[in-house]
């Protein structure tokens, strides 16, 4: 019976008979003396309350014949976790599966997709994410996942329909996701600093985020030593949003006076008919915004000439363009000083501008100012969060969405949080 323990890959376990039905071998096993009767939360020996039922495990395929390991389950009277059922030493507590089996299922899942894993497994699509979130959970158990951490950087992700978030935390030092739960809110952000505790929040240098505002009033709360360093692609997208909210109202304007605009009539109009001027420029409203939203250097010879009739047909709009680059600009200072001096000169040019969107911007600026010099000063963004997000968002592509953000978190930890699992017997 050893050469059985030693295919099955199972330790502490005593082979007692085997039964081959019709498509399944059951392997008939018990614990070894020293595995008997222990507790499955403190592992410490108990005395027997009953002997429980008799129950069966998956374990790995033979081939293509499945394999079911089946022992007692007798129960236990442990005087800290009363009466519970007994520990074995081939599966986790209340798992259906073997260790070896609930690992290969979490191999799989971080390295193809859950159809996949359910195809050469042959488990239902929910068992693999219930497979992985008991791995994780097992995983981590003897892991301080939060120590250590000086440089963290905040955000969220959407993971579902309906306005579904999960926070995200990683470490800016050691590029792994340290801390994810559902929600986009101070109180559940408020569980990660109270996860951390007082003497280890006292330890965060600098963190990063996109300047909402439930960020930074749980970082002032809880962490107030450390220094915010707003998101540079935030900052600039709230430029571009402001220069497009300018560039729908001048396209809205020219789309009703093109409604006014006589028409030549159905089919090609004869020639020498002069153009409809409010329509061609309603057009060019609206295929404009491509050159106001990408940088210079990467415009296109048409998109130069577009700029170039906007500088000419409407200043205004042309300033927003210009406001914009000026404040993309700051973010490409040397040192602090320059990128200080550059944006109080953005700063005192915005309320001056006479464009609404961008005074209103100008105000949202000026109170996120110490923010975008830390940023600029330690070199620190969001883009290592936004990298970690968008992996999330395709390991939810990847298995097809998730029921709920519990199996999400767990795929997500053992894939980008430094401690993965193996295949069973490597």
């Amino acid at each position: 019976m050893t050469l059985w323990c030693r295919l099955l890959g199972v330790e502490h376990t005593i082979v007692e008979g085997i039964q081959l039905l019709a498509d399944m071998l059951v392997v008939e096993v018990r614990p070894s003396a020293r595995q008997r009767f222990r507790c499955p939360e403190c592992r410490r020996m108990c005395p027997k309350y009953d002997r429980g039922q008799t129950r069966r495990w998956r374990h790995l395929d033979f081939g293509a014949i499945m394999v079911f390991l089946e022992a007692q389950a007798p129960r236990v009277r442990c005087k800290h976790h009363g009466v519970i059922v007994a520990a074995v030493p081939w599966a986790r507590h209340g798992a259906g599966h073997t260790r070896a089996f609930d690992d290969q299922v979490a191999w799989l899942a971080t390295k193809t997709s859950k159809s996949a894993a359910c195809e050469l497994m042959r488990i239902a699509w929910r068992t693999v994410g219930s497979i992985i979130t008991r791995v994780w959970a097992d995983l981590s158990g003897g892991v301080d996942r939060l120590s250590g951490l000086h440089r963290i950087g905040i955000d969220e992700v959407s993971y579902k329909k309906g306005h579904k978030y999960l926070i995200v935390v990683v470490d800016h030092d050691t590029r792994r996701l340290v801390w994810a739960a559902p929600g986009r809110d101070s109180a559940t952000l408020n569980e990660f600093f109270d996860a951390l505790g007082p003497d280890r929040c006292a330890q965060l240098t600098h963190i990063t985020c996109d300047a909402a505002s439930w960020i930074t009033k749980s970082v002032a709360a809880k962490c107030p030593q450390a220094i915010v360093c707003a998101d540079p692609f935030h900052i600039v997208s709230w430029a571009t949003d402001a220069l497009d909210e300018l560039r729908r109202a001048r396209w809205r304007e020219a789309a009703t006076a093109a409604k006014t605009e006589k028409c030549p009539g159905p089919g090609r109009p004869p020639k020498g008919t002069p153009p409809r001027k409010a329509t061609d420029t309603a057009k060019t409203y609206k295929a404009i915004r491509w050159a106001l939203w990408k940088n210079p250097e990467h415009l296109t010879e048409h998109q130069h000439f577009k700029l170039e009739w906007l500088q000419i047909a409407d200043p205004h709009l042309h300033r927003g363009y210009l406001l914009k680059e000026g404040l993309r600009l700051v973010f490409q200072a040397p040192d602090r000083q320059t990128a200080e001096q550059a944006l109080d000169r953005w700063l005192a040019w915005a309320p001056r501008c006479r464009l609404e969107p961008f005074v209103k911007l100008g105000r949202t600026i000026k109170a996120h100012r110490a923010d975008i010099l830390a940023a600029i000063e330690n070199k620190l963004s969001n883009g290592l969060i936004e990298s970690v997000n968008t992996k999330i968002r395709l390991l939810t592509r990847i298995a097809f969405g998730f029921h709920s953000p519990t199996a999400l978190i767990a795929l997500a930890m053992l894939t980008l949080g430094g401690i993965q699992p193996q295949l069973p017997g490597r």
